[in-house]
């Protein structure tokens, strides 16, 4: 899987750029099919003037015909003033996307269609 990472309004932080590959990595558990995987993390702008700012992060996931994304979620969310829970809860909404996306592939999605009705003579 190829894996791109972003930072914007901020500087490169190792120890959020070891967070991202390890959760990125835990991604392949649920998908063999994954392509690439680019995180893009946004600082609050003015981090230091603004008390409570929040983080937020875009998880862009490429499979076979689809393309996940998930960005600004959860930019309500007060905890995502953390960088570190705003890309868990980012990650944890890929995973379920990228669980649904394996069940249809897999085609254990059912099929919700109408019953057939069939007319007496």
């Amino acid at each position: 899987m190829q894996l791109q990472i972003t930072f914007r309004n901020m500087e490169t932080s190792a120890a959020l750029e070891n967070r991202i590959r390890e959760l990125s990595g835990k991604l392949a558990r649920f998908s063999s099919q994954i392509i690439r995987c680019h995180i893009v993390v946004q600082a609050p702008h003015h981090q230091h003037h603004e008390q409570g700012a929040l983080f937020d992060f875009q998880v862009d996931i490429a499979v076979p015909g689809k393309e996940i994304v998930i960005g600004h979620t959860h930019t309500k969310n007060p905890a995502h003033t953390n960088p570190y829970i705003a890309l868990r809860d980012a990650f944890r909404s890929a995973r379920r996307q990228l669980q649904d996306y394996e069940r249809i592939r897999r085609q254990e999605v059912k099929n919700h269609s109408r019953p057939q009705i069939h007319e007496s003579p």
